[in-house]
């Protein structure tokens, strides 16, 4: 086996005819297919088409071209096996030692906002992942490469000892096994969408490195960051930095948990978050005037949090912004006077997101140990509620703007989780409680005086009246909550005997 064969067909085209060059200079003959062999010829490369093999055409607009014995006989024999070797000499197959295919741009051609599913159909690679299959198994006598990264690695290798190392073919044949699996993961969901399988007896998902982070939730935790292709484009993953040190992973959920918060408002919001929770919210004109309600809301908690806006920060805003220490801040841009303040602060973390009106919701998944559990976003407004008032009173429409407030904010507290509101600010949040009077004890504590006229707003229904007790003696007017507790009856009277107006919606917004 003096010759030496590889073959080639690549989509992403990249540093593929100087590969192309430097393999033929290092002795080795090239097979390639359509586009792959034009462009590898144009450079006045020597190349052999797959129908010189195989004997046979290209055939079905090229949906055949390399499922053939003279192709996988040669990917897949065993160098070392005589019965192999005297098969493939019986057949008159050569046996192929590289192998360097990239598949059809799926993603690239499904992302598309006008992509048909005739053109995604054919997109899907059904000779590339095959031969790559192949290759990878076969890593033991040969080698193959999925990406333009390693062409270096490989040439190298071949020009220091004229074989790669049997370490690089499996780690190359590893990185051949991972990109199928995600290629056919893309289908997979693409698949199951088209045909509105909402619970596929399997499920696998894909995402792709972005990020290796310095450590987890604590130092002594390894951690990553990965992306899902195909996702959201209104994501932290998504985000732009334009400054300040690198994120690590609290940083991310904190992150992810104010951008999830902000998307609820369609006014200027700022939304300030710490641990996951939000510690101030507020609404304005400006991003100036909501920030400044955010800031209000509360002061102490605020230090070190992360801020997000739903507008431009503007230069008045970052000078307020940088009288603080803040982890990161979120917004759709930044003005040049603003980022030339912010910037003072070299450790400040500058975020942009491409904010959209209209977003796709993605399902959340959660692990557990052994398992996965997999649900929708939670994109329920009071515009799909249906609403009951059961109290004698009817709220102000002050009030319905506080109680609407407080209802966007609630459903991104940890439950058990209490929120009271004005109408364009939050003044007391109770998060993560075990019992739902402790989580409002908490947020009327932290509201003070600003009690008095606010309304509360609750993830879940009332077990008893003892939180409706404790908000009337705050000066809570109104309260908003999903009702269905079997003493409703007695939250009711204890609402009517301090007429406080009380509204139902009928549905609980549980954060764990």
């Amino acid at each position: 086996m003096t010759k030496k064969r590889a073959l080639i067909s690549v989509s992403d085209k990249t540093g593929i005819t100087d590969f192309a060059r430097e393999l033929v200079n290092l002795g080795f003959e090239l097979i390639s297919t359509g586009g792959t062999k034009k462009a590898i010829q144009e450079q006045g490369i020597p190349v052999l088409s797959v129908s010189d093999v195989t004997g046979f055409p290209e055939i079905l607009e090229g949906r055949v071209k390399t499922l053939n014995p003279f192709i996988h006989g040669g990917l897949l024999a065993k160098h070392d096996d005589p019965m192999h070797i005297d098969q493939l000499n019986e057949h008159g197959i050569e046996p192929i030692q590289l192998v360097c295919v990239n598949l059809y741009p799926f993603q690239q051609t499904v992302e598309k906002p006008d992509v048909t599913v005739e053109d995604a159909i054919e997109n899907i690679d059904i000779g590339g992942p095959t031969m790559l299959r192949a290759s990878a198994k076969n890593h033991q006598y040969l080698t193959v490469v999925v990406d333009p990264k390693d062409y270096s690695t490989v040439l190298d290798e071949l020009k220091a000892e004229g074989v790669t190392q049997l370490a690089t073919r499996v780690k190359l044949a590893a990185k051949v096994f991972r990109h199928t699996a995600a290629y056919d993961a893309l289908i997979s969901q693409y698949m199951t969408d088209l045909a509105e399988e909402e619970t596929p007896e399997n499920v696998t998902v894909t995402y792709e490195l972005k990020q290796t982070l310095r450590y987890g939730e604590n130092p002594h935790q390894k951690a990553t960051f990965y992306k899902k292709p195909l996702g959201s484009k209104f994501s932290i993953a998504n985000a732009e930095q334009l400054h300040g040190k690198e994120l690590s992973y609290n940083n991310i959920n904190d992150a992810d948990a104010a951008l999830q918060i902000v998307k609820e408002f369609t006014e200027p919001a700022a939304v300030a978050v710490k641990h996951m929770n939000p510690c101030g919210v507020g609404t304005g004109k400006t991003a100036f005037e909501a920030f400044e309600k955010a800031f209000a809301a509360d002061p102490v908690s605020i230090f070190g949090g992360i801020i997000a806006f739903n507008e431009e920060v503007d230069g008045a805003t970052a000078g307020k912004l940088h009288e603080i220490f803040l982890e990161i801040i979120i917004a759709p841009s930044f003005s040049e006077e603003a980022l030339t303040i912010l910037m003072g602060k070299k450790n400040l973390r500058l975020l942009t997101i491409p904010f959209e009106t209209t977003n796709k919701a993605e399902m959340k998944l959660t692990t557990v140990e052994g398992g996965l559990l997999a649900q929708e976003q939670d994109r329920y407004t009071l515009a799909n509620a249906d609403i009951t008032i059961p109290t004698k009173r009817q709220p102000t429409e002050q009030e319905w703007e506080a109680l609407e407030l407080g209802w966007k904010v609630v459903k991104h507290v940890k439950s058990n989780a209490i929120v009271l509101a004005t109408e364009d600010m939050t003044v007391g949040i109770g998060a993560g409680q075990m019992n739902r009077v402790g989580a409002a004890e908490i947020a009327l504590k932290q509201a003070g005086e600003k009690a008095e006229g606010a309304a509360l707003a609750s993830d879940a229904f009332f077990p008893m009246d003892d939180t409706v007790e404790a908000a009337a003696k705050a000066g809570v007017t109104a309260i908003i909550q999903p009702g269905g507790s079997i003493r409703d009856e007695d939250s009711i009277k204890k609402a009517d005997e301090y007429g406080i107006t009380m509204v139902f919606t009928g549905v609980r917004h549980f954060k764990h």
